[in-house]
């Protein structure tokens, strides 16, 4: 019969973990060990322990940056979990209790999920738990949410995606239709109804090109065997339609950033564009917090609440 492990040797493979997970993180031990307040030698050690005790080599080291091998991505997606929730277990205790008076939430999302789409749900989240410290990460499109979600820097996103990485999660809360929207004196600004055809000829004020707004009119366009034209690119929707009402252009928008209340005319073009849905982003795996938790319900009771008004509406 096996002898079972010493309790000392348990909490030391727990410490190696530790360091292993953030020295994952933040591909640097330096940077694990000012995280987690232990020495650069200290925290080196842990996970050489590490290594010698799995019989693998778990980091691949160039300088003062390291990257996991494929024996470390698999160890980190096991142990991830595991350190996360140990972080965390004063809260989750707290909250199995009844209570949740204190925490930190981390949220990335784009400006214009952050404008149109959380403050309603983050009205109500803080007026039941204000005690809980939110910070909003406002990321420069879904690429560079996507890194603050892998590097542990929020606790999820929100906002929308087009294409869904094996690593992740998307649960969808609301869907929005495009829209193209026009200076008032514009040529277009007349018509009943305006096609892609008519779009074509004239400059279009869209995001960059890694935005998704870009890849899904540049996708359309193509579709249609189309070409249209960037006279100009800016990013963030109360830009762009600032500087439609200034005349600088034309743009295709989704009408979560209209509120009716623009100097401009709009036309809807769900002929041609899927509707755009905007929802919870999820690293899979990943561990997350009370507060995390409640706010992601919170999040799907709001919206769940506005569909069933929108229903009895029709």
């Amino acid at each position: 019969m096996a002898s079972p492990t010493p309790v000392y040797y348990k909490q030391n493979r727990l410490k190696q973990l530790h360091a292993f997970c953030h020295a994952a993180q933040t591909g640097s031990i330096s940077e694990a060990a000012e995280r987690i307040f232990l020495s650069q030698p200290t925290v080196s050690l842990q996970i050489q322990a590490l290594e010698r005790e799995l019989e693998t080599v778990l980091f691949e080291r160039r300088g003062p940056k390291i990257r996991l091998t494929p024996e470390g991505a698999a160890l980190l997606k096991l142990a991830q979990p595991l350190v996360e929730g140990m972080d965390k277990l004063h809260e989750t205790f707290a909250a199995q209790q009844g209570l949740l008076e204190g925490g930190e939430l981390n949220i990335a999302a784009g400006e214009s999920t952050i404008l149109y789409v959380i403050p309603e749900p983050l009205k109500r989240f803080t007026s039941r738990y204000p005690g809980i410290r939110i910070k909003l990460h406002n990321v420069t499109g879904g690429r560079d949410g996507l890194t603050r979600l892998r590097e542990d820097e929020a606790d999820f996103a929100i906002g929308s995606m087009l294409e869904v990485p094996d690593d992740i999660i998307y649960k969808p809360l609301i869907t929005y239709s495009p829209a193209l929207i026009t200076p008032l004196g514009h040529p277009l600004a007349g018509k009943e109804k305006v096609t892609l055809k008519d779009i074509s000829p004239y400059g279009l004020i869209l995001p960059p090109p890694g935005f998704t707004t870009w890849r899904m009119v540049d996708l359309v366009f193509r579709q249609h065997e189309l070409t249209f034209r960037t006279g100009l690119q800016a990013g963030g929707w109360e830009v762009i339609k600032k500087y439609v009402e200034l005349g600088l252009g034309i743009s295709i928008v989704t009408d979560v950033c209209l509120t009716g209340e623009e100097r401009l005319v709009k036309f809807p073009l769900d002929d041609y564009f899927p509707k755009r849905s905007y929802g919870m982003v999820l690293r899979r795996g990943k561990y997350l917090s009370p507060q995390a938790k409640r706010f992601i319900e919170s999040m799907e009771s709001y919206y769940a609440e506005q569909r069933k008004v929108e229903t009895d509406l029709v």
